[in-house]
């Protein structure tokens, strides 16, 4: 994939899934600005990027306020003359179960997955529609925005919220050019090892370089850093200049498309629905196969 004359914009770049992006979206040829709230981290993250013949700068700022956003588009018009890509990568984890989750902890999150995407999706999408020439916004969601996660109110439902605006957008920015869409990743991160049935098998793949089992890379669609990078290069490039409005999964040997929400079931009665003629109604009607929730466990294989 050729990205060379394009300039991308990665939030919370300095490692992880972040640098991953930055890495594939300058080997494939584009200028990038690295992101992230520590200085070392990003010119370590730079350091990475120009060692591998790459082009890019780096921005220190925490996203989620405009100034910030308009930071991070002044910065590739500053340094690059344009900015064609955003990647709304930037994120943090406040775990806790509803009853002990405080208002900060909640604030917090939404704060730089929600409105950090927002603002950083606006201030980009205003240069690009001053540009006139398209571009793309490719917004970073997770399952647990698709399905919901225990332990994680604020996450869930800023990664939901991330997924909607990317639906609203490619609808708003789809005359000027601009593609937008939502990638749910899964990869072996510092959150995924965290997970007990994952942990064991991702610790021996590292120790020994062998690849992730299949019923992992297959099954969970779970591999590493580099299988998820490929998806947001494509979306950066002409290549995909017709994919918007998608949330699209992506992880070990697996690629998916998301279904967008619709009606499975519906029923009607004359003069509308009493909570009594609901009640009558719902087990053997609208409700007899109700829809799961929740991330399936995983399931390693038995020995």
């Amino acid at each position: 994939m050729d990205l060379h004359g394009k300039v991308a914009v990665v939030t919370g770049s300095g490692r992880g899934l972040g640098l991953g992006y930055a890495r594939a979206l300058a080997a494939a040829g584009a200028a990038v600005i690295v992101n992230d709230v520590d200085q070392d981290t990003v010119d370590a993250a730079l350091a990475a990027i120009r060692s591998e013949g790459g082009t890019a700068a780096g921005v220190v700022a925490a996203v989620g306020d405009s100034a910030a956003a308009q930071e991070l588009v002044d910065a590739a018009v500053r340094e690059f003359g344009r900015l064609d890509v955003l990647v709304t990568n930037a994120g943090i984890l406040r775990d806790r179960v509803l009853w002990k989750m405080t208002d900060d902890d909640f604030d917090d999150v939404v704060r730089v997955h929600l409105r950090g995407t927002f603002t950083c999706a606006r201030a980009a999408a205003v240069r690009m529609r001053e540009q006139g020439t398209g571009g793309s916004l490719v917004l970073i969601s997770s399952p647990a925005g698709q399905r919901g996660n225990f332990g994680q109110t604020n996450y869930a439902a800023a990664k939901a919220g991330i997924v909607a605006m990317a639906r609203t957008w490619a609808m708003e920015l789809g005359r000027s050019g601009i593609t937008v869409n939502a990638v749910v990743p899964v990869a072996a991160t510092e959150m995924t090892r965290t997970i007990p049935a994952f942990a064991p098998v991702i610790e021996e793949s590292e120790r020994t370089g062998s690849p992730l089992p299949d019923w992992l890379r297959k099954g969970e669609g779970l591999g590493t850093v580099e299988d998820v990078t490929g998806l947001v290069t494509f979306l950066a490039s002409d290549a995909a200049k017709d994919v918007t409005g998608q949330a699209i999964g992506v992880g070990g040997d697996r690629l998916a498309l998301w279904a967008h929400p619709k009606e499975k079931a519906t029923a009607f009665a004359d003069g509308g629905w009493s909570a009594e003629a609901i009640a009558a109604q719902w087990p053997g009607g609208v409700g007899a196969e109700p829809e799961t929730y929740g991330i399936p466990a995983p399931q390693a294989p038995e020995a």
